[in-house]
């Protein structure tokens, strides 16, 4: 169940918040956790044991770091059993394919992948358990006595399975005691109509040029003009699906009384690679920094190397927890070429520059999007040699008579200047209104009647 469907928005959404509001204070917790298993359950019930062990596992090692606390080994081999718990989980279902094939390939074997799916929303969940138990082996937080409290923070529906990745010291304090409000609830619907808006109205328009070059057409049989504006559709659509989908977990957790950390700040106006990842899925790169950049040393380090080393280990993760494919290494390597260039020299005269910064990036953003999109290295191969060959023809005058409005559209809202603009007006109660029903019944009219609806995010 995604939250851009008719079945979350006139179903679930509902029947949850109706429940969760007549709950008193004490069981609203107990609601969030029994809702969120059926959240999660709705279209994977195979895979309910998982989270329900997830729950039990970093309850219990944050309540052994804490009984036996004075006891460094102890700690340390519990802190060792949830790492090797979570990791283990996400490396099973995720990576297994992809070593059996690359064992094969490195052997001449021929060795069968099992047939897993992959657990929706495993890659943000696990991260956020070890994570809390990281941060009570250190300190930094208290270990949750409270079962049903730390259940609910594991299983909250909002931010399950596609983040942001909310840490429990994220919201530990609210999972006690939080203020829930008429003002409040109105600002998370209104976050959440915009967040809907995004997936909907722009990213789901946009990605639809996309997948007809990528799947239909195919990269061998197009001009290069079409292969730009093909990934170009990409680099919105990404953008807007995730950041879309962020916003409407904020505006969920919002209405239910949390306040979950920002995830996006218009990543596109970015100035360098440094800032661009300032901007991007903030919660993933905040969480690389603080449990294995920081810990492998950081920047203060002796020598060049060891940094290139630490810099090396963050790209390479980066890439790898995006999918497990050859290209999202790549992906994670090609930034760090550029963030070593520019911690080594290029920094200064980028932050000094006016405008060739902006197209330095999106120059070499739209280059790590192609590089992204595609898992299948002999097509990435075909996409970036149509991408620079020349190769002309006419197909591209067609789809940009299609997507011109689409592709407008899609890069203003990239920017701040639409936000600025709503900023202005959202204190007038009826124009706000009309605004967010506008963009409420046009996004339910698009579900209503469209079959593509993809969410690029669900596969991570």
């Amino acid at each position: 169940m995604v939250f851009s469907s008719v079945l979350f928005l006139f179903r679930f959404f509902p029947a949850a918040m109706l429940i969760y509001f007549l709950m008193p204070k004490k069981g609203k917790n107990a609601a969030i956790f029994i809702l969120s298993l059926i959240f999660y359950s709705w279209g994977e019930p195979k895979y309910f044991p998982i989270m329900i062990a997830s729950v039990l596992v970093d309850y219990f090692v944050g309540r052994g770091i804490d009984r036996f606390w004075r006891s460094k080994p102890i700690c340390k081999w519990l802190l060792a059993c949830s790492v090797v718990f979570n990791l283990g989980m996400l490396g099973f279902f995720k990576y297994t394919g992809f070593f059996v094939e690359n064992f094969n390939a490195l052997f001449g074997l021929s060795l069968q992948a099992p047939n897993i799916t992959l657990p929706i929303g495993i890659s943000f969940y696990t991260f956020q358990t070890m994570s809390y138990s990281i941060d009570v082996y250190r300190g930094k937080v208290k270990a949750e006595k409270n079962i049903i409290d730390f259940a609910a923070f594991v299983t909250l529906f909002p931010q399950l399975i596609a983040g942001p990745i909310v840490k429990y010291s994220d919201i530990s304090k609210e999972l006690k005691e939080r203020t829930i409000d008429l003002d409040q609830i109105s600002d998370g619907i209104g976050i959440f109509i915009m967040g809907l808006g995004k997936k909907v109205l722009i990213a789901n328009n946009v990605g639809a040029l996309w997948t007809e070059i990528s799947e239909t057409l195919g990269f061998a049989r197009i001009s290069t003009p079409l292969a730009w504006m093909g990934v170009i559709a990409f680099t919105l659509q990404i953008y807007f699906d995730f950041s879309g989908y962020s916003q409407m977990a904020i505006g969920l957790g919002k209405i239910m009384g949390f306040h979950f950390p920002q995830n996006f700040n218009f990543p596109y106006i970015s100035k360098s690679f440094t800032e661009f990842w300032r901007r991007w899925h903030m919660t993933l790169g905040s969480w690389f920094r603080e449990y294995l950049y920081f810990p492998l040393g950081g920047s203060r380090v002796d020598t060049k190397a060891r940094l290139y080393f630490n810099l090396f280990a963050v790209w390479f993760c980066t890439g790898f927890w995006h999918g497990a494919s050859w290209n999202f290494i790549l992906w994670g390597l090609f930034f760090l070429i550029f963030l070593i260039l520019e911690k080594t020299f290029l920094f200064p005269y980028l932050d000094k520059g006016k405008g060739w910064p902006h197209i330095y990036v999106l120059f070499f953003l739209l280059i790590s999007w192609a590089i992204f999109a595609v898992t299948d290295l002999a097509q990435l191969g075909v996409l970036l040699r149509k991408m620079f060959s020349l190769s002309a023809g006419m197909d591209w005058i067609y789809y940009l008579r299609n997507y011109v409005v689409t592709f407008v559209v899609a890069i203003l809202f990239s920017t701040p200047l639409p936000w600025k603009l709503y900023c202005k007006v959202k204190d007038h109660t009826v124009v706000n209104l009309l605004l967010m029903g506008g963009v409420l019944v046009a996004s339910v009219a698009y579900l209503v009647d469209a079959t593509y609806n993809p969410f690029l995010y669900f596969r991570f």
